[in-house]
């Protein structure tokens, strides 16, 4: 089972691998605003499955949009420390 410590630190690698087969760095390349958008598209997700779609795949887009998030993150140059600092 992955961690959001976990999952940041594998696409920390994958950004710095730069493969060009993967999601996130196609994503990276892709820019801010176009993560920005993943970003509303997957918390809106998050919404209507929490209203209407039940645990499962409440749970489902709420893993979707902390990837969504960490690629933001990286794209941005955040660290994990950064974010925890406000938590």
């Amino acid at each position: 089972m992955k961690t959001f410590e976990g999952l940041f630190h594998e696409l920390t690698d994958k950004a710095e691998r730069g493969q060009s087969s993967s999601r996130t760095v196609a994503a990276l390349r892709a820019g801010t605003h176009e993560i920005g958008k993943k970003v509303v598209e997957e918390a809106s997700e998050v919404w209507m499955a929490a209203e209407h779609e039940g645990r499962e795949r409440t749970a489902e887009e709420i893993a979707q949009l902390l990837y969504h998030v960490q690629v933001l993150m990286l794209a941005t140059g955040l660290r994990l420390e950064d974010v925890y600092r406000y938590l």
